[in-house]
């Protein structure tokens, strides 16, 4: 199969991106440690939350952290690696993750590390957010996407082997404690701070993480 010249050019640039920052592996936790805290965890918000932290990735692996940013249907967030990578499936456009969850794994070592954008105060399960869920952040409204946001070769590298086996569990894989995907429907300015709204479920929507299509890399 030939393909055209324009995306052979786009995969040439993805390939020239930075791996990242990496771990450290006297952070990584146990399976019973995480295990602990997650039950040490307060139960996450319902309906509503709200937005901890914005995070943009850079071509040479940097993370920057935003403290406001305008989402976009076509950009997703402004200069972000969902930008770069071919094909820029809407599906996959705004990884997500809720911000407790990810400090318990990170066990002291910065968010930017997951490589995910957004962090939030919110229940990010199947439950909660089936697919197609829509809703309100700041002035955005997005919309909850059922490509599954799994655990890669990067985060068991950053959070170790016990950490992959913690969010890629089948028995617990509904609750999405790697978190999960929004794409933008309608643009709008964001904010860390700002107040995030349930605005819709679609009825009989088939949960997050059900679809075979494979995830990109953070």
């Amino acid at each position: 199969m030939r393909f055209p010249a324009s995306y052979a050019r786009q995969m040439g640039e993805l390939q020239k991106e930075a791996y990242g920052p990496r771990g450290d592996p006297n952070r990584h936790l146990s399976l019973d440690q995480l295990e602990a805290g997650l039950r040490a965890l307060p139960a996450p918000g319902r309906g509503r939350g709200n937005l901890k932290l914005i995070v943009r990735r850079h071509p040479d692996g940097e993370r920057e952290k935003l403290e406001q940013a305008r989402l976009s249907p076509e950009e997703g967030v402004p200069g972000d690696g969902w930008n770069r990578r071919p094909p820029r499936d809407p599906e996959g456009q705004l990884t997500v993750m809720r911000a407790d969850l990810a400090s318990l794994i990170a066990n002291g070592q910065d968010l930017t590390l997951f490589g995910d954008n957004l962090f939030v105060e919110l229940d990010l399960s199947a439950e909660h957010l089936p697919a197609g869920t829509r809703i309100r952040l700041g002035e955005a409204t997005v919309e909850a996407s059922a490509l599954p946001h799994d655990g890669c070769s990067k985060f068991k590298g950053r959070f170790g082997q016990d950490a992959l086996r913690f969010v890629q569990a089948r028995e617990t894989r509904c609750e999405n404690r790697r978190g999960i995907y929004w794409k933008v429907v309608d643009a709008g300015e964001v904010r860390v701070g700002d107040p995030i709204e349930i605005l819709s479920r679609p009825a009989g929507a088939r949960p997050i993480g059900a679809s075979a299509r494979p995830a990109p890399n953070p």
